[in-house]
């Protein structure tokens, strides 16, 4: 298995290459990107996956909730790729192919709300978003619960840190929608 280092390997990267590729955006693109990050619970995530997407700087503010949204879409499916490829590998456990069989599951529904916040987002219909992207969020946690189900299973770290990326992400979803909605 993966450590979680290796997890958050990729976003460290994105975050630096990001910081020092600043003169990639016109200050006035900038100033509504950091103005829409700050309304974030997590403004260094928010800052470096706008910026590392182009279209951000042509976005307005649902248009920067949209981006946001397709990069949550992105984790989700990554992790459940991830899960699924975990299924595959031999092992004797059979509380543990049926808890990470449930997990995949769950990370797929987060996947499809996602995609569907992302339609309601267009729609501008920014209560729904709003609940498809908590469900996503809560998709993740029940993969975790899951988990408790099986005495003996202990929750992989890799699996804890994919959860958490997922959630840190809709939490930027969520409050760059809270903006929207006012």
């Amino acid at each position: 298995m993966v450590s979680s280092f290796s997890c958050f390997l990729p976003l460290l990267v994105l975050v630096i290459s990001c910081t020092q590729n600043r003169s990639l955006f016109a200050n006035g693109d900038i100033d509504l990107i950091q103005k829409t990050c700050k309304t974030t619970k997590f403004y260094d995530l928010c800052m470096s996956s706008l910026q590392s997407d182009s279209t951000s700087s042509e976005a307005d503010t649902k248009g920067l909730a949209i981006i946001m949204a397709k990069v949550a879409m992105a984790n989700a499916t990554s992790t459940n790729s991830y899960l699924s490829s975990n299924l595959l590998v031999k092992n004797t456990n059979d509380n543990l192919k049926k808890a990470l069989k449930q997990c995949a599951d769950k990370y797929s529904a987060a996947g499809m709300a996602l995609q569907n916040s992302v339609q309601d987002l267009s729609l501008e219909f920014y209560d729904y978003a709003y609940m498809h992207v908590m469900a996503a969020a809560d998709y993740a946690n029940a993969c975790h619960n899951g988990f408790k189900r099986y005495p003996r299973l202990v929750y992989p770290p890799e699996i804890a840190a994919r959860e958490e990326g997922l959630k840190r992400i809709c939490d930027v979803v969520m409050g760059i929608i809270d903006g929207l909605a006012n």
